[in-house]
C-alpha cells in the first residue's frame, strides 16, 4: 500500500512539474513574441522554395490586403478573425500560383511552424483558387482584439477544416518545401 502511495505521489509531482515547465515555456514564447512586436523585429518569415525570402514585421503585415473570416474555434463558438490570406504572403515571396501551378510545382507543400515547434502542412494546390481554393488565413485579431498570449501575435486559421489541428498558434514561419526530392 505504501509503495502505491509513493508511486502516486511521484506521478503527481512529475505531472505538476511538467505542467509548470510547459506553462513557463508558453509564457516565455508569448513574451518573446510581444517583444518582437514592440521592437519591430520580424514576426513571420516566409522561406524555403521561394523566389525571395520574406521577413514581415507587425507594420509590414498590417499594410497587406486584409481578410475577414468567421469560423468556430476550439470552444465551438463562432469568432471573427482578421488577417491576411496565406496565398497573398506566398505570392509576395514568389511562390507559383494559378497557371504556374502545374508539373513539378504540384509537389510543393507549405509547412506552418509555431514558436513552440508545432507544425502543420498543406499542399500548395489546396490553397489555390484554380484548384480547391481552401481559405487559409494568417490572422492577428480575433473578435476585433489582438491575439492574446499563447495565441499570437499571429495565428493560422483554416475555416474549412472540421478540426483545428492545422490552426497553428504563435505562428513564426511558413516554409515552402519541394516534396519531389523527398525519398
Amino acid at each position: 500500500m505504501k509503495s502505491m502511495r509513493v508511486k502516486f505521489l511521484l506521478v503527481a509531482a512529475i505531472s505538476c512539474l511538467t505542467t509548470v515547465l510547459v506553462a513557463g515555456t508558453a509564457r516565455v514564447g508569448a513574451q518573446a513574441a510581444q517583444d518582437a512586436v514592440a521592437s519591430g523585429a520580424a514576426l513571420l518569415t516566409v522561406k524555403g522554395a521561394v523566389k525571395q525570402e520574406l521577413q514581415l514585421t507587425a507594420a509590414n503585415f498590417r499594410e497587406l490586403p486584409r481578410l475577414h473570416v468567421t469560423a468556430k474555434d476550439h470552444d465551438n463558438a463562432l469568432h471573427e478573425y482578421e488577417g491576411v490570406a496565406l496565398p497573398v504572403l506566398l505570392a509576395k515571396a514568389g511562390v507559383p500560383a494559378s497557371g504556374d501551378l502545374r508539373g513539378k510545382n504540384m509537389t510543393l507543400a507549405v509547412v506552418a511552424e509555431a514558436g513552440d515547434g508545432y507544425r502543420a502542412a498543406f499542399s500548395l494546390a489546396e490553397m489555390d483558387g484554380d484548384f480547391a481554393g481552401e481559405t487559409v488565413a494568417v490572422v492577428d485579431t480575433v473578435d476585433g482584439k489582438t491575439l492574446g498570449a499563447g495565441q499570437g501575435p499571429l495565428r493560422l486559421v483554416v475555416p474549412g477544416d472540421k478540426r483545428q489541428g492545422r490552426w497553428v498558434r504563435m505562428l513564426k514561419a511558413i516554409t515552402v518545401v519541394d516534396t519531389s526530392t523527398a525519398k
